[in-house]
C-alpha cells in the first residue's frame, strides 16, 4: 500500500461504528497523534479542518450531495505551487498551517483516484462506517475487512436463504 492509500484510509475510517454508534476518533489523543503525522501539530483548528474534511470526502466517495461545495469552502485558499528542479517540475502544497493536515488527505484523495480510479470506495455493509481501496485484479472488492464485515455479510446472507428455503408453517 502506497503512503498515500494508507494515509487516506486512515483519516476515513476514523468515523467506525461501534455497537450500531458512530465513533469519533479524530479528537484528543487519537487525533493529535494523526494530525502531527500529517505534520500538524494537532491543533483544535487542525482537528476541525480534519473532520471537516473526512466528512466531505466521505460523503463524495458515497456519491452524496453537497460534498464538492464543503471541500471548497473548507480548501479554497490551498495552493499548489510548482518548483522547478533540473529534472522537472515538484508540486509543493502551499497551505496555511491550520489546513495543511487536511489539505495533505485531500492531495492523497485525489492521488488515489489517478492511481486506482474506482477503486475507493465505502464498505458494502450499510451499518460500516469504513471505506477500502480494493486492490483485487477484477476490481470486485465489497468489504472494509473480510474478516468483519465480509463474514457477517456472508452470514447474513445465507441465513436469508435457509429462511426462504423453509417451508412455512
Amino acid at each position: 500500500m502506497s503512503g498515500d492509500e494508507e494515509l487516506l484510509l486512515q483519516v476515513l475510517n476514523t468515523a467506525p461504528v461501534v455497537d450500531g454508534e458512530p465513533v469519533e476518533q479524530l479528537v484528543g489523543r487519537d487525533g493529535v497523534v494523526l494530525a502531527k503525522r500529517l505534520g500538524g501539530t494537532g491543533s483544535d483548528e487542525e482537528l476541525r479542518a480534519l473532520r471537516g474534511v473526512r466528512d466531505a470526502l466521505q460523503h463524495l466517495i458515497a456519491g452524496r450531495d453537497g460534498a464538492t461545495a464543503a471541500l471548497q469552502s473548507l480548501l479554497g485558499g490551498v495552493r499548489m505551487t510548482p518548483l522547478f528542479e533540473v529534472d522537472g517540475i515538484r508540486w509543493q502544497l502551499d497551505a496555511p498551517p491550520e489546513l495543511a493536515p487536511a489539505a495533505r488527505v485531500a492531495q492523497a484523495w485525489t492521488l488515489v483516484n489517478e492511481r486506482r480510479p474506482g477503486r475507493l470506495r465505502p464498505c458494502a455493509n450499510e451499518q460500516c462506517n469504513l471505506f477500502l481501496i480494493d486492490r483485487t485484479r477484477p476490481g470486485t472488492a465489497k468489504w472494509c475487512s473480510m474478516s468483519t464485515c465480509g463474514n457477517r455479510m456472508k452470514a447474513r446472507a445465507y441465513a436469508t436463504r435457509q429462511r426462504a428455503a423453509q417451508p412455512s408453517r
